[in-house]
């Protein structure tokens, strides 16, 4: 059973399907991989990223935040399973705040192989990279509004540069679909873009429901959902709706993935990005 902020996803033909991944023939063929993002949104790029490098953040990040009580005490930081009791806020946003986000660590992950290089090569341009870079994790058992990423598209929180922005999301280890991946509404870039045009979408920044089935019904359409594997990225348009699903993996193994954004240095950039994430930035 799928959920998301406690809201059980209908599993029916007509509202869930797979994410399909870019066929291997299409990788190295920019025609056909933009054709592909306008009429599906996104590009799923299985095997993108070296998963060594992957993995050895991961544990990076896990090791970071030993003094917040977020991993298991006696359990390799890497491997990401949860401790029992509540985390200790104020440690969890120091190792978060003051070390991983503004260090060299993650500034490397999100420069690495199969992505600056990429998004240069895909855009045929010298590339921008936002300096605000989103990282979370997931608990198993959390659950109710709040609790994962909501119905969203992204150029809400972006409106101060180009529309054209790219998000790449990146699971730091594999994330099957019960440890709570991100699902995507099957052509809702479609209308967005269209009511964008008309002005007809919400403003100011808003999350558009936390009720993901409702929306499913409302607009008649599909969430797409998969198991990722360490190595896979999803490259997404500004304008696509998508969420996290609830993480339910019974073994304790917490989801940790990064968020990050791309763009030709060309266009206008959204100055508010240009800084290091916080967790009172108002973003």
């Amino acid at each position: 059973m799928l959920t998301s902020n406690g809201y059980v996803l209908d599993e029916s033909e007509t509202r869930l399907a797979e994410l399909e991944p870019v066929p291997s023939a299409e990788r190295r063929d920019r025609d056909a991989l933009w054709a592909r993002l306008r009429r599906e949104g996104y590009l799923y790029l299985k095997g993108q990223l070296k998963t060594d490098q992957l993995l050895d953040f991961r544990e990076f990040y896990f090791e970071s935040l030993a003094a917040a009580n977020v991993y298991a005490a006696g359990t390799d930081p890497r491997d990401g399973i949860a401790a029992p009791g509540d985390v200790d806020r104020a440690a969890l946003r120091r190792g978060l705040f003051d070390r991983i986000v503004p260090g060299p660590e993650y500034q490397a992950l999100c420069t690495a192989e199969g992505i600056a290089d990429w998004f240069a090569w895909f855009l045929g341009d010298d590339v921008h990279l936002h300096r605000r870079k989103i990282i979370r994790h997931t608990k198993p058992g959390e659950s109710g509004i709040g609790t994962a990423t909501q119905a969203h598209y992204d150029l809400v929180y972006l409106r101060e540069g180009s529309d054209r922005v790219l998000s790449m999301w990146i699971p730091l280890g594999d994330c099957p679909r019960e440890r709570g991946g991100l699902a995507y509404l099957e052509g809702s870039h479609h209308w967005v873009m269209a009511q964008e045009r008309e002005g007809t979408l919400k403003m100011p920044a808003a999350s558009i429901t936390a009720d993901l089935p409702g929306l499913a019904n409302e607009r008649d359409a599909r969430w797409l959902v998969t198991d990722y594997e360490v190595g896979d990225v999803v490259v997404h348009s500004a304008h696509i709706v998508h969420a996290a699903l609830d993480n339910t993996d019974r073994h304790g193994t917490m989801r940790l993935s990064t968020d990050i954004r791309y763009q030709r240095l060309s266009e206008p950039i959204d100055w508010r990005w240009q800084e290091h994430w916080s967790y009172d930035d108002g973003l």
